[in-house]
């Protein structure tokens, strides 16, 4: 049997696709660790982190189906990540869902079985 290791999982309930991976992480025998990062928030620091060890850029990891991204005008493609940033961070529901992070990498889970390279 292969040696469990660690796995967490940026988390919103309400999205399907975040449910499923929930799900497919559980169905693979794992134990996540649980962020629903609408109730935690984020950081600067905590996004750049993770946009980097995902391999994205902020504007690459941008709900852009979240109604704020309108109405905040981020989806200008003229917008800095700076800015991107800082709505993220005041806003967490701009973040696309779900990311995983185990020792294996770090991934932005659409398509939801991409999670199965990280299990």
């Amino acid at each position: 049997m292969a040696k469990a290791f660690p796995v967490t999982i940026y988390h919103n309930p309400k999205c399907s696709t975040s449910r499923q991976v929930l799900e497919m992480i559980a169905g693979a025998g794992r134990t996540p660790h649980v962020i629903e990062y609408l109730k935690a928030g984020w950081t600067i620091a905590q996004l750049k982190q993770l946009f980097a060890d995902a391999g994205l850029t902020p504007r690459q990891a941008l709900r852009t189906r979240a109604s704020e991204a309108e109405q905040l005008g981020l989806l200008d493609p003229k917008v800095g990540d700076a800015k991107l940033l800082d709505a993220m961070v005041a806003h967490p529901v701009l973040v696309e869902r779900p990311f995983v992070v185990t020792p294996r990498g770090t991934k932005l889970c659409r398509p939801k079985e991409s999670v199965l390279e990280l299990l």
